[in-house]
């Protein structure tokens, strides 16, 4: 079977690839990974760090009969856990993973198992999202009205806060998403389904 480690990175591709091949993976950096990962025996590390890996995951997942996915995570908060299971990936790991948790994780997946961290299993068992819990009604809110187009001015006239002051909060909200952008954090509510109005 054929591995490729998808990176922005070229040195951590290559660190990957060396450790790979030495375990007697034969590694490989496509040019172009979702046509690469539409063909049979293939398997692919694609770490999701911005909007375009988690695209080419959601891409992969959704092709039916796509590479099975290890989601190499930047952020490894449950909640990326989650949407990366969620999007398709087989496999969750930590970027920071030594080579041993490396090399056992493609093993197992290539054997056709799952490998996540144990908090991420159990937040699917539950089927309740940890950080749907910790987001007030108000960060829901806020998500909803950023999809639908509002302005950070807009938002703040709303909620009665400063523009400088709803800044620092949607700021706040997107490191708690494990997100950099409104547009990530946006993407995050669509995949999460929080963009639905709560009812009461």
């Amino acid at each position: 079977m054929l591995l490729a480690v998808v990176d922005p990175l070229p040195m951590y591709c290559r660190g990957i690839a060396t450790v790979l091949s030495a375990a007697g993976h034969i590694v490989e950096q496509p040019g172009e990974p979702l046509a690469w990962g539409r063909q049979d025996d293939r398997m692919m590390l694609l770490t999701l760090d911005a909007v375009p890996s988690w695209d080419l995951l959601h891409q992969l997942g959704s092709a039916g009969g796509g590479c099975p996915v290890i989601a190499v995570l930047t952020d490894d908060s449950v909640a990326a856990g989650l949407t990366a299971v969620r999007a398709g990936a087989q496999s969750v790991a930590a970027r920071q993973m030594d080579e041993a948790t490396l090399v056992a994780t493609v093993d197992a997946t290539r054997a056709g198992q799952a490998v996540v961290p144990a908090e991420v299993l159990a937040a699917l068992i539950g089927g309740a999202d940890p950080e749907t819990r910790q987001l007030t009604a108000d960060q829901q809110r806020w998500l909803r009205q950023l999809a639908a187009g509002m302005t950070v001015a807009q938002l703040a006239d709303r909620a009665g806060y400063s523009e400088r002051a709803m800044f620092r909060l949607l700021q706040a909200l997107y490191r708690q998403l494990g997100v950099r952008t409104r547009i990530e954090a946006v993407i995050r509510a669509q995949q999460q389904g929080w963009l639905l109005p709560t009812s009461r």
